[in-house]
């Protein structure tokens, strides 16, 4: 009977042991999943943190484009509306002087023409 109680104490002792083992098991998991959570968050955070700034980044360099783009475009449209005055002032320079020249011509013509007339009548 006495073994029997030793075994019995035995077990008991090896129950409570597996017990706290199971305890200190379930507390180290609970505190591991803890840590997992919090880092899974910390890690989420940061993620979104990044994501939210490489979007603003874009779209600060995007607005930027679209501003170096109506520079460009005004700049092109000055470029052209220029080009397109100097072109219409030469051709009305030279669509005048060549006026000038044939009226010159036809002047010249017309003494000539006039000067033959009298000398004919002389």
């Amino acid at each position: 009977m006495e073994e029997a109680e030793k075994l019995k104490e035995e077990a008991k002792n090896l129950f409570a042991d597996y017990e706290n083992k199971i305890d200190k098991s379930k507390k180290e998991t609970k505190e591991i999943i803890d840590s997992a959570k919090k880092e899974s968050e910390k890690a989420i955070i940061e993620k979104t943190k990044k994501f939210h700034q490489i979007i603003e980044e874009r779209k600060k360099s995007t607005e930027q484009k679209i501003v170096q783009m109506k520079e460009n475009a005004l700049k092109d449209i000055k470029n052209i509306s220029v080009k397109i005055s100097i072109e219409a002032v030469e051709n009305l320079i030279k669509n005048s002087i060549d006026k000038n020249k044939l009226e010159n011509l036809y002047n010249k013509s017309l003494e000539q023409a006039k000067i033959a007339l009298k000398q004919t009548k002389v």
